[in-house]
């Protein structure tokens, strides 16, 4: 039998907030987090605009030695992480740590490190490189030192699938729990890459937008105008658990995760494959492992880049797998606020996806003015909506062709 799993407490920093409530708060009015960056100087880049984390302090959840030795997707991790467990009441000790586990995601994970050491190594040479560095840079340090920080000595991992990463960690965590090899898991993604080296890369490719002059309407899925996505940085970090070890210990339930679904394209190492057929399989895995129809689902939460190729095939995915459904369920992408997170994304949206089962409001897409033809469906535009969900879907889709969804439900006792 498997185990229901339930969501029990939520961390996020973010360009739209670095607390749950300040970033449930912008989501609902709309607000966009996307300016123009501060953080390097952008003068010769094509793109001058990010979604950037703003009065991020990392000595309020580590020590400035740790600072010092760690990564800032690291620090966005360990942050969300300490509020998703102060958030759920979890108190970790001798008895329950082994069957408590982190399973975060990064799909860059550090770069900044990699950008700073390199510069060490031209100006002063190698012998001057941290003896932090490999540690600093790799992946998993994230799940790594918030194993170190809480002291869960159960299932530890981490995800890299591009920008899928955040919603692969929450299943993977997921399917621990659901077939008894953790009671309670602490696992989402974080990203930290608005920085030089990585917006040359994306501006080479010519995937972000260049509307610099407004920055705040630059991220617009779904609309005709749209001309690229917009990079964000951040964490969400969810704790989830087995549904009766949360009601034993007397935890407020926000949501139940019923289903996991992904997928691969097969097809390229960026473009979707025609028509969302990967992402459609995805979305069809993901509902068959949650035991529900098509018909049952009454919002989905968009992986909704803002760009081209991707908002027509995540539409035509989704109405390949609803049929007509698909103009009946509202769809919204609230990367139209927070700008696109990378590996981070799957987490934070996430937790809109079950904020929104919880409060029964959908946040909006923004900026959208002008709807593409060929994005025809319901995208919830530029208001917060009041709906009765009970069960809805999360999307993330990642270059290379990864594709992962998982199903949320309303948690009623």
């Amino acid at each position: 039998m498997k185990r229901r799993v339930v969501i029990t407490g939520v961390g996020v920093i973010s360009p739209v907030g670095n607390d749950v409530d300040t970033f449930w708060e912008s989501l609902r009015t709309g607000k966009s987090g996307i300016d123009k960056i501060t953080s390097f100087d952008v003068t010769d880049y094509p793109t001058q605009i990010a979604g950037e984390v703003k009065d991020f302090v990392p000595e309020d959840y580590m020590d400035k030695k740790e600072v010092r030795r760690t990564d800032r997707f690291v620090q966005f991790a360990l942050a969300a992480a300490k509020m998703a467990m102060k958030n759920s009441g979890l108190e970790i000790n001798e008895e329950n740590a082994d069957q408590i586990g982190v399973y975060i995601g990064s799909g860059i994970g550090g770069l900044s490190t990699f950008e700073e050491q390199h510069r060490v190594m031209l100006e002063k040479g190698p012998r001057r490189v941290s003896p932090f560095f490999i540690p600093m840079l790799i992946g998993n340090m994230a799940s790594g030192l918030i194993s170190i920080e809480l002291g869960a000595k159960g299932p530890t991992s981490s995800a890299i699938t591009a920008c899928a990463t955040g919603t692969n960690a929450i299943g993977d965590a997921f399917r621990l729990i659901q077939y008894g090899h953790a009671d309670a898991m602490v696992t989402g993604g974080a990203e930290a890459t608005v920085l030089p080296m990585a917006f040359a890369g994306f501006c080479s490719m010519k995937a972000m937008s260049t509307r610099n002059d407004e920055p705040q309407k630059a991220s617009r899925p779904f609309d005709r105008d749209r001309d690229g996505f917009v990079m964000g940085e951040g964490a969400g970090v969810l704790v989830i658990e087995e549904l009766e070890h949360a009601k034993k210990r007397g935890a407020t339930i926000i949501a139940e995760v019923i289903g996991y679904g992904m997928s691969a394209d097969a097809h390229h190492i960026t473009a979707p494959s025609p028509n969302g057929e990967g992402a459609a399989r995805c979305m069809k895995l993901a509902l068959k492992d949650a035991g529900v129809e098509p018909d049952s689902i009454g919002y989905i939460n968009a992986h909704g880049t803002s760009t081209g190729q991707g908002d027509i095939a995540e539409t035509q995915a989704i109405k390949q797998i609803f049929g007509e459904h698909a103009y009946k369920l509202a769809v919204s992408s609230t990367k139209s606020m927070t700008g696109h997170l990378l590996g981070a994304t799957g987490g934070v949206e996430a937790i809109a996806t079950a904020f929104a089962l919880r409060d029964q409001i959908l946040p909006p897409t923004i900026n959208l003015e002008n709807p593409d033809p060929e994005c025809d469906l319901d995208y919830v535009p530029n208001k917060a909506r009041e709906a009765h969900v009970d069960v809805a879907l999360s999307n993330t889709f990642g270059f290379g062709g990864h594709n992962a969804t998982i199903v949320l439900k309303r948690y009623q006792a």
